[in-house]
Order: C-alpha cells, then sequence, then structure tokens
C-alpha cells in the first residue's frame, strides 16, 4: 500500500523567505504524527502543501497516491479532513451546527440550496454525538464556545471519511479545561482502528494526545527528527529544536510536558 504523505526534497519559497528547505517526510496510513517547531519553522506552511492548498517551489510530493501538480486537486481535496483557525474564520457564524458539518460533503460553507441524502445528516448527527456535541446540533456556531467549535470543526472534517485528517493547532485559544476535553477527544480518534491517517501541528508537547505514533520536529523550515515519538520526544532533540535547554517528562498515561531546565547559580 502505498504512503498516504510522502514528500522528498521539498521546498517552498516565498520572495526571500525560505519557509521549507529540502524536506523529505512519509506518512504511513496507520500513523498518528504530531509535528512540533517554534514560531516560524514552517509547520503550517507544510500543512498547506499536506493539504493540497499550496505546491513546492521544487520538490516531489504525493498525497494519498497522486502527485501533486498532477492530479486535479478539486477531486483530491475532498479526501482530507482539515482544521484550522484560517477555515473556522469561513464558517458563517449563523450556520447552525448541524449545517456546518452537513454541508462538508458539498465542500463548502453555508449551506445553499443544495440537497442533502438522509445517510448525510444521519452522519453528521453521528459525528457530533461521536464528538461529545449533540446537544449543539441546532445552535449557530457564533454562540459556541471556543472548546465547543473545535469539536464541531473536527465532526466536520470527518464527514466525508476522509483518509487523511490534517488539524493545525486545534488546541490555540483553549483554556486549560477546553485543552485537556480536546486532548481526549484526539487521544479517542488517534486508538480508533477506522480513524484516518492524522497529522496534529502544536507548539507544545502537552497537547499531544495519547495513541499519537510518530513526530516531527522542525525548525527553521528543516527536519530536525522525525520517528517513533518515544525515540524523537526527548530533552537533546526538544532543546535543538526550540533553542533553549529543556526538561522533558512522560507519564504512564502517555501525557508529555516539557519546561525549561532550571540553571543553579552560586
Amino acid at each position: 500500500m502505498a504512503a498516504v504523505l510522502d514528500l522528498v526534497d521539498v521546498t517552498v519559497r516565498r520572495g526571500e523567505s525560505l519557509l521549507l528547505d529540502r524536506l523529505s517526510w512519509t506518512v504511513e496510513a496507520e500513523e498518528r504524527w504530531v509535528v512540533l517547531g517554534p514560531n516560524g519553522a514552517g509547520k503550517t506552511t507544510l500543512l498547506s502543501v499536506c493539504s493540497s492548498q499550496m505546491h513546492p517551489t521544487s520538490g516531489i510530493v504525493s498525497i494519498l497516491d497522486e502527485l501533486l501538480g498532477d492530479v486535479d486537486v478539486f477531486e483530491l481535496r475532498p479526501r482530507i479532513g482539515i482544521t484550522s483557525a484560517a477555515l473556522a474564520e469561513r464558517i458563517p457564524r449563523h450556520e447552525t451546527v448541524h449545517d456546518v458539518v452537513v454541508s462538508a460533503s458539498y465542500g463548502v460553507l453555508g449551506r445553499w440550496n443544495e440537497t442533502y441524502e438522509d445517510a448525510d445528516h444521519d452522519r453528521a448527527t453521528a459525528l457530533l454525538r461521536e464528538l461529545g456535541v449533540s446537544r449543539l446540533t441546532d445552535r449557530r456556531f457564533g454562540t459556541l464556545s471556543e472548546g465547543e467549535r473545535k469539536r464541531v470543526q473536527i465532526a466536520r472534517a470527518l464527514m466525508t471519511d476522509p483518509e487523511l485528517l490534517l488539524l493545525d493547532e486545534p488546541a490555540a485559544g483553549l483554556d486549560l479545561g477546553g485543552r485537556e476535553d480536546l486532548v481526549s477527544t484526539l487521544s479517542m480518534l488517534a486508538y480508533a482502528e477506522d480513524s484516518p491517517a492524522t497529522v496534529l501541528i502544536s507548539h507544545h508537547v502537552e497537547e499531544i494526545p495519547p495513541g499519537f505514533t510518530h513526530a516531527l520536529l522542525l525548525r527553521q523550515g528543516q527536519v530536525v527528527v522525525a520517528g517513533e515519538i518515544e525515540d524523537v520526544i526527548n530533552e537533546e532533540n526538544l532543546s535543538s529544536t526550540f533553542g533553549l535547554p529543556l526538561h522533558v517528562s512522560h507519564t504512564d498515561d502517555g501525557r508529555w510536558a516539557a519546561r525549561r531546565r532550571a540553571s543553579h547559580s552560586r
């Protein structure tokens, strides 16, 4: 079986800025990846390439066994579920939660005159229930809390039964309770056998859900290290990635934490 994502020597330039620098990376169907790095590391650019929203300046990008540049991206994109702050801003605030989710069937934001099958409505209802927000189905999207919006966006991303799920900083803007609820939800998805290959972008190891299998560390558009999560998330690698000495811990329940290593002076 072909890899879900296969990037070879991918470079992205915008003017004088080098956003990705000869990046190579492979994601298999059963894998759950977290991508970590400081601001400006190239994380969002990488996600834009992986979602076919951006073409590289050079290099080869294969998404779901389709070569970017040869494939019709409008046929490819429905096979990819994505959540991002930019996408959330485009969701009409007056839209009901159910319509936010079901409209993903047509790849549109905002209900118009399109007609949906009973199976579409049933799937939207089931996803909202699985993500713990079925009580919100008739609420307007603009009235939801930030945590509720994040869950609705994930339900929308899963609506088309995608083969690849891309999550761009889903915990951004959440308080502690909201973050922990979201981490639990993403952990549930990570462990589900029928969930798609998943890539989660984050700044913080505390946001890595249990069940994620691999990690990619980025700095200045380059891969610092990539591989199985237990081999990648450690003090040496994270300190190199974020440019400061870090203490890293890993608990028995699969959660990670990082803080600056204390320096003692006399």
